[in-house]
């Protein structure tokens, strides 16, 4: 018994001693893994930090940005104060950083390529006492920029040695959806900036660049592009319908939307000319434009309609009274754009409604058939009565109730097709969606009758005057 507890205390032992030497070696591996590397230039913290041997330049570089950036956002009350943070901390460069080895050594690495090709021999593994030393972020006067058929257009801090390809290649390459790109132009600005030398080249030539180089990767603007027209309303499929630059057909918009249904007003239906009438569907129609056809800008409608007034009323003669209806007028111009189609004749491909070109942005509505004609001002009661063919004016008066009291005689019809005035008359055809206003007597107080009889009595002074001075002088 005395054995077999011995052996199991000998054992128990073991185990202890094993597990301690096991965290010492751990320990001792750990800190013969962890290095010292010191980060200098302009970095957002600058100083010496550990680090793992396992641990690449990038790795290491994003883990201290992160700390730094994770310690001054703890700093921010407030929203503006920590966008300011952020922009300040993020202004380094990934470009151009010197790596300077104990053995002497120095490395210019690109972490910015390695980011774009994987590329590691700009993304070397740390070694003891490595010094990481980041440039002047001077991007405004030591830049290259690049724009043309390149993915991503921009401005990149310049590296002595850079090349054309490589500016392509921050650039992410050349953009695919152009053809037959092999060219760009070098814009190079004298030291004065009053000089500019401009330098043709074929990309394959992989020229030396210089400081302030502005690059033109040269290709022709590809039109294969996500075009759209938005058909509304009464039709079969509703929906946008793809369409070309110039050269779409209505009549065709329509074979793609398969036709009208029953309840389609023709007389009413519309077609809006592009981004101006995005407030005048949302604000009559309901109609939330999706973004992708159409800027949805509030402020859009008011800008253009000011800009157009102010360039009409520029070389106009109107008077103050003309004004307030010149501008409603122009506005109703300038959003009503394009909307003046008879689609009654759709179906004649040899008619100008078919082969009416559709643009890019168009917006075409539908309306349903209302069956109804729309009676208000002064009758009893206002409001929709049903529609009956060859009804005349009078009719429809009748059903709203009559006239009111003070009805004046001048009533008028309103088309619902082009909302066009017309004095209310036997002949005149009514039309669903038609409106009929009845407008009010104007009722003159007897202060206004005698106001206005004074000034006439005024009026007949002076003539009177005249022709008595005239008398006289004829004596």
């Amino acid at each position: 018994m005395k054995k077999i507890i011995l052996i199991l205390l000998l054992i128990e032992i073991s185990i202890i001693y094993s597990q301690t030497s096991d965290r010492n070696q751990n320990t001792s591996m750990l800190a013969a893994s962890t290095i010292s590397v010191t980060l200098g230039g302009q970095f957002p913290l600058t100083g010496t930090f550990p680090a793992s041997v396992t641990e690449r330049v990038d790795q290491f570089v994003t883990r201290i940005y992160t700390q730094a950036l994770e310690r001054s956002l703890r700093t921010a009350t407030d929203q503006v104060m920590l966008e300011k943070i952020k922009k300040e901390l993020s202004d380094y460069s990934l470009r151009g950083i010197l790596l300077k080895r104990a053995s002497g050594e120095e490395i210019i690495l690109d972490l910015a390529k390695f980011r774009i090709d994987g590329d590691f021999k700009n993304n070397p593994y740390l070694k003891n006492d490595d010094v990481i030393i980041f440039p002047p972020n001077d991007i405004e006067r030591n830049f290259v920029s690049i724009m043309g058929a390149v993915n991503s257009p921009g401005k990149f801090l310049f590296v002595e040695g850079d090349k054309l390809k490589d500016i392509i290649e921050l650039a992410r390459g050349i953009n695919q959806a152009y053809e037959n790109v092999s060219k760009a132009k070098i814009y190079r600005l004298s030291y004065d900036g009053s000089n500019s030398e401009v330098i043709e080249v074929g990309l394959q030539e992989n020229i030396l660049l210089k400081r302030g180089d502005q690059i033109v990767v040269l290709a022709d603007e590809t039109q294969r592009k996500e075009l759209f027209a938005l058909v509304l309303g009464e039709v079969n499929q509703p929906g946008y319908v793809p369409v070309t630059r110039n050269s779409t057909k209505l009549g065709e918009v329509m074979k793609q939307v398969k036709g009208f249904t029953t309840n389609a007003s023709l007389t009413r239906a519309r077609l809006f000319r592009g981004n101006s009438v995005t407030t005048l569907l949302e604000k009559q129609y309901g109609i939330k434009i999706d973004e992708k056809l159409l800027n949805n800008d509030k402020e859009l409608v008011d800008r253009i309609v000011n800009y157009e007034q102010a360039m009409m009323f520029r070389m106009s003669n109107l008077v103050e009274e003309d004004q307030y209806y010149f501008q409603a007028e122009n506005q109703y111009r300038v959003l009503n754009e394009g909307s003046a189609i008879d689609f009654t004749k759709i179906n004649d491909e040899k008619s100008e409604i078919y082969n009416f070109i559709v643009y890019p942005g168009d917006v075409i509505i539908i309306p349903p058939k209302r069956n109804t004609v729309y009676v208000f001002g002064q009758v009893s009661n206002p409001g929709h009565v049903k529609f009956l063919e060859g009804k005349d004016y009078l009719y429809y008066i009748d059903q709203a109730g009559g006239l009111g009291e003070y009805a004046e005689d001048e009533i008028m019809v309103i088309k619902g097709s082009s909302r066009n005035w017309i004095p209310a008359e036997r002949n005149v055809k009514i039309e669903e969606g038609d409106y009929i206003f009845i407008p009010k007597e104007r009722i003159k107080s007897f202060r206004t009758f005698a106001m206005e009889l004074s000034g006439y009595f005024s009026i007949i002074g002076s003539i009177a005057t005249i022709i008595l001075l005239v008398v006289q002088l004829g004596k």
